[in-house]
């Protein structure tokens, strides 16, 4: 029986590893083709890495803890962390937004975390998409069309701030209390801190491509020399994306002579979004259409909805389920499906809404 429990609490948490797999694996065999993976692909997997161990180095060494710990002694704090990670994901990216805000998250002592969790992905991915460097997909999209940051900005700016709006006004409505009988203990700040502080810097300025790639082995060196149990993080989220970039490859074999001849360029590419995630979705209608403002619309529309829509939520659902003070995953991916896709089809209104575009 406690083997049979450890195996069903393994594929409650690691579903995400689970499905992943056997997708990359049945669509192989399905194309007969193995996928290939691009250097730069290779290089986000390692910068993902080396994001979790400046993080993890940081939440080992108390800063963290300590932050949180102030955040807590304020009022509106939903809205702190939300007006936070949305601003945060416009100059360093949704994925490094919610690695730096999630954990952070987790720290406080206070309930309501897993909707809080929700609405930090919903805002990493509403503020990510108002700049062209925010997430992959504006990058592409803002080079391939050649485009002026002010045009690019200004299409995509009603959708960015109307769910800022949305997310502010609900995060007054979710009211969050101070667990009081399970105070936190106060964390003393270790040198290493600092350090990891640093790294973390350095990890940033990588993914801004300020730094060269190569910098980034920094965190894992010194991890390696002065702190190893730091290299402790998820491998599991790890090879997840190892196994969901090769199943996206498959996908876009699969889909791209179905789309060839289409011209509703927002809606296939944000239902695309739901299955393949965003970034390849945004790699494969770009080769169809010329039509910039519906595939910028539909992909960051895309990222809402499923787990799959973009690779800011499968970070934040993970560091979420496998984080040791959490429970009932279930729960929390009917809560994460519900209020994502709520967001999901208000954007596809809005967008229809919207006159000239």
């Amino acid at each position: 029986m406690k083997i049979q429990s450890i195996l069903i609490d393994f594929v409650l948490k690691e579903w995400l590893l689970i499905a992943s797999g056997v997708g990359f694996v049945l669509t192989s065999v399905y194309t007969k083709h193995f996928p290939s993976y691009s250097t730069q692909e290779l290089q986000v997997l390692f910068i993902l890495f080396a994001l979790f161990v400046a993080v993890k180095g940081l939440q080992r060494n108390g800063l963290i803890s300590r932050f949180s710990q102030s955040i807590e002694e304020g009022k509106a704090i939903p809205l702190k962390l939300v007006a936070t990670t949305f601003f945060l994901s416009m100059l360093v990216t949704n994925d490094v937004a919610l690695i730096v805000v999630v954990p952070l998250t987790l720290t406080l002592n206070i309930d309501r975390k897993d909707i809080l969790v929700i609405f930090e992905a919903l805002a990493a991915n509403a503020g990510s998409a108002l700049t062209p460097f925010g997430n992959p997909q504006n990058l592409f999209i803002y080079w391939y069309y050649d485009l002026h940051p002010v045009t690019f900005i200004t299409t995509i700016a009603p959708f960015s701030l109307t769910f800022l709006i949305i997310l502010a006004i609900s995060s007054f409505i979710i009211k969050t209390k101070t667990n009081t009988h399970n105070p936190a203990k106060l964390q003393n700040i270790n040198m290493s801190a600092y350090i990891y502080g640093f790294l973390l810097i350095i990890v940033l300025l990588t993914v801004l491509h300020v730094l060269p790639f190569l910098t980034s082995l920094l965190v894992v060196i010194f991890a390696l020399l002065f702190d190893r149990k730091t290299l402790r993080v998820d491998y599991a989220l790890l090879f997840s994306f190892f196994f969901f970039f090769g199943l996206a490859e498959n996908m876009k074999m699969l889909l791209a002579s179905e789309i060839k001849h289409s011209e509703h360029v927002f809606l296939f590419s944000a239902l695309a979004s739901q299955i393949i995630s965003n970034v390849p979705a945004t790699l494969l209608f770009a080769k169809f259409t010329t039509n910039w403002e519906a595939l910028l619309w539909g992909t960051n529309v895309g990222g809402f909805g499923s787990l799959f829509g973009s690779l800011a939520n499968l970070i934040a659902y993970k560091l979420y389920v496998t984080h040791e003070n959490t429970n009932n995953p279930v729960i929390f991916t009917a809560k994460f499906l519900i209020i994502g896709y709520m967001a999901f089809f208000l954007a596809i209104g809005l967008y229809f809404i919207l006159p000239g575009l």
